[in-house]
């Protein structure tokens, strides 16, 4: 995963752990103190909350231990690697477009993000500058000419 991913990672794991797992602990607490547990849906839904932020607490910690952290401050941008922003140049609606590849957890589209694993992302891997690369997605066959490889 690219740098960027893994702090946002981390970032969210400390606020669950230090703001959203003791303020669930309070709620609960409260939801006690209103009486009988078995009708009581402000603490169904407490215990819910619970198991949510405890399962997403878990599911960071092993993200984060096996994360493998990509460091693209070495390499050269003459070809595209995962953690690489590209602009290229579609030749059927002749616009730039640019996008970085990043890991399947880290995909947005609508911030220019697409995975690795994706038809486009896997297409782009191992190009060079200038090259021309044909995909193709759902709508269609794509052409796009690579005008510059980046490292951010």
């Amino acid at each position: 995963m690219t740098k960027e991913s893994y702090e946002v990672l981390q970032e969210d794991l400390k606020r669950l752990i230090k703001e959203e797992r003791p303020k669930v602990i309070q709620d609960i607490a409260e939801a006690r103190a209103h009486g009988d547990l078995s009708e009581n849906a402000e603490y169904d839904a407490a215990k819910n909350r619970q198991g949510f932020i405890e399962g997403r607490i878990l599911e960071l910690q092993d993200k984060l231990a096996r994360a493998y952290v990509v460091d693209l401050s070495n390499l050269k941008p003459d070809k595209v690697v995962f953690g690489a922003t590209i602009t290229m140049y579609d030749t059927a609606t002749e616009e730039e477009v640019t996008y970085k590849i990043v890991g399947e957890d880290e995909a947005d589209i609508k911030l220019g993000k697409i995975s690795c694993t994706s038809p486009v992302g896997k297409a782009l891997i191992g190009h060079k500058l200038d090259d021309t690369v044909r995909v193709s997605v759902p709508s269609g066959m794509k052409e796009y000419e690579i005008i510059e490889i980046r490292y951010e």
